[in-house]
């Protein structure tokens, strides 16, 4: 797949609103591990020298990550030389990420979900996750993540939200006519309102840790534009969770409609990416 220029954007805000948390299908994930692993997109160079910027991280830091999945946005934060804990509920995932990172000694994967797992108070210089946190209880995982931190750690998360491209009408009319005959029928739901993901949504989000005691509340957004050949939307909406849930014969038959349409209009599909950066502090 190809990928397009990047833009960002910075705001700091300190009001508050909260945004509930999505729960049920954690399960989906590690059942295409490596399909995801593959699939799914890291995030861009700019967040990653953001994050930085805000908590400078070195060999001597040490570094708790939340739902690492494939490892996609495990290995810059390795590159600092810090020593870094990934804690992945899915036992497939574990494996990939110790066989992904062995030659990082400092690195070690724990097997169990963040909000089971026991850490030290006051021990960690950063806690990030990378479109992860929204599986764990709001109020337990912010208030856990409180107290890992020392003072003046840091909680960065963020997240990458994909958007399909409309300008191909036609493609994208014939798109939503197939989610209505699977997708929606199968969940018994009215087809939504795609839109992309806004800068509200990301400040909402942002505001929840001012709820916990955090302070130096910021937020960033990123953007960048992917291409993706039939076979490869395919098998990247199949790393998707509520696409997994679908019962296995109604979802082959789902993916072949939409692989179709796809190539009865050009071969490709346009997929625009917003990527949400929120970053708070302990102090």
């Amino acid at each position: 797949k190809k990928v397009g220029v990047k833009k960002i954007r910075t705001i700091w805000i300190w009001r508050c609103v909260a945004m509930p948390a999505l729960k049920g299908l954690e399960w989906t994930f590690d059942t295409v591990s490596s399909t995801y692993e593959k699939s799914r997109p890291g995030y861009v160079k700019e967040l990653y020298q953001t994050l930085l910027d805000y908590i400078p991280i070195n060999e001597n830091s040490n570094v708790v990550e939340v739902g690492s999945g494939g490892g996609q946005a495990t290995a810059p934060i390795l590159a600092t030389g810090c020593q870094l804990t990934a804690v992945e509920c899915g036992k497939r995932f574990s494996e990939l990420l110790k066989d992904k990172f062995n030659e990082y000694q400092k690195f070690s994967v724990i097997t169990g979900k963040f909000e089971d797992t026991v850490f030290e108070d006051n021990t960690f210089d950063l806690v990030f996750s990378a479109t992860a946190f929204h599986w764990v209880p709001e109020k337990i995982g912010y208030e856990k993540v409180f107290s890992m931190l020392k003072n003046g750690g840091a909680f960065a998360r963020f997240a990458n939200h994909p958007y399909r491209d409309k300008e191909n009408v036609e493609l994208s009319q014939e798109i939503d006519k197939i989610y209505d005959l699977y997708y929606n029928k199968y969940y018994n739901k009215e087809r939504e309102t795609i839109s992309g993901y806004t800068e509200q949504q990301a400040k909402e989000i942002a505001m929840i840790a001012s709820k916990y005691g955090f302070s130096d509340i910021r937020y960033e957004l990123f953007y960048r534009e992917r291409v993706f050949s039939a076979n490869e939307y395919i098998e990247l909406l199949g790393t998707y969770s509520n696409h997994i849930a679908i019962e296995e014969s109604i979802r082959t038959e789902f993916f072949a409609k939409i692989k179709e349409a796809i190539n009865n209009h050009g071969g490709i599909i346009k997929i625009h990416d917003t990527i949400d950066l929120q970053l708070a502090r302990k102090c």
